[in-house]
């Protein structure tokens, strides 16, 4: 099976392709090669997986689920309305799904909602933003109950950041190792709160406006190695880049309803060679830009085979270059790999 790509490109920059190729690890793939002119360096866009399988059959394996199911009649809950997730590797990774109003975790190919997660008595209304927080952590934000929360996988543990921190309508959420402090992004007042890692205010960026540097309705964010803050200033259809310090250095993007323009962007993620990923929901594309803001190429189109979407929302790239999509209405996630130049 092949995948479609949208390639309606503003500028003449670069030209994809689509060859079906043979599997990683086991899987078949379909790879998506970006052909720029002179002396660009050639990325491939390889299809990996998804996550449930094509064949809808989610797995689980614990003693305790299989009993539920066979002699209580209690159904394995199954990834409905993915909108975020966090990877360590291809075959490990954390979703937030706002259809189940709970967090799934995949180990190879394996994926259920953690009993310690299960049995908690947080009522999640309003998942949105994950991240990993150092030594070995994460934390999330619900938008509607104005929390932060924390997991602690190792001790299996789930519990608030701060109870006491005013947020209003917290979305995206990010952590810095270059200042090891969290960047909150609270869409409802239009700003930016940093917080150090107990969860306690240091101080502000931004506020209500059109003006570099003012958002509205601001929602997701990320932080790429160099401490720079990449925000989806959703409602001023744009991208704001931002030194650590709310400092503005770049500012790209405006509505429309062809390729380079907006029309419901939500996740952004950065690839090791600082291109910008972002996942835009109306157009069921991720459109790719340079550090400059020139658009690249898009990366999908709408429906439900490999490497299409419907409504997605959230991306994550690691530190390999592995890429994923929540895939938010085709109820999946799915993992694509980028390669350039000679790299295999």
């Amino acid at each position: 099976m092949i995948a479609s790509v949208v390639t309606h490109l503003k500028t003449p920059v670069i030209s994809l392709l689509v060859f079906a190729g043979l599997g990683f690890s086991g899987h078949s793939q379909d790879t998506i090669t970006a052909i720029p002119q002179k002396s660009l360096e050639i990325p491939q866009i390889r299809w990996v997986k998804q996550w449930p399988s094509a064949d809808k059959k989610q797995k689980t394996h614990t003693f305790k689920t299989r009993f539920n199911a066979i002699f209580l009649g209690k159904k394995t809950p199954v990834l409905s309305r993915p909108v975020s997730v966090l990877a360590l590797n291809p075959g490990n990774f954390w979703i937030l799904d706002q259809g189940a109003k709970s967090i799934f975790h995949v180990q190879r190919e394996v994926g259920e909602i953690p009993h310690f997660i299960r049995k908690s008595t947080f009522d999640f209304s309003s998942l949105v933003g994950i991240c990993a927080i150092p030594p070995d952590g994460f934390i999330f934000t619900d938008s509607h109950a104005k929390k932060i929360y924390k997991i602690l996988p190792e001790k299996k543990q789930l519990q608030i950041l701060n109870d006491t921190i005013p947020l209003d309508q917290p979305t995206g959420i990010a952590f810095s190792s270059v200042t090891n402090q969290i960047y909150v992004v609270e869409t409802n007042a239009h700003r930016i709160a940093v917080l150090n890692e107990k969860g306690e205010i240091v101080k502000h960026i931004g506020s209500r406006g059109t003006a570099a540097g003012e958002f509205n309705y601001p929602t997701h964010i990320w932080i790429d190695k160099a401490g720079l803050l990449y925000v989806i200033d959703a409602m001023n259809f744009r991208v704001q880049i931002l030194s650590s310090e709310g400092e503005v250095i770049s500012v790209f993007g405006e509505p429309g309803d062809a390729s380079g323009y907006f029309a419901r962007p939500k996740g952004i993620a950065t690839d090791s060679h600082g291109n910008i990923y972002i996942v835009d929901a109306l157009f069921h594309v991720v459109q790719v830009f340079d550090m400059k803001g020139v658009f690249l190429y898009n990366l999908g189109n709408q429906g439900q085979k490999q490497g299409e979407f419907w409504m997605p929302s959230g991306i994550f790239i690691d530190d390999s270059d592995f890429v994923y999509i929540a895939d938010c209405y085709n109820s999946r996630i799915q993992v694509f790999q980028l390669v350039y130049g000679n790299k295999k």
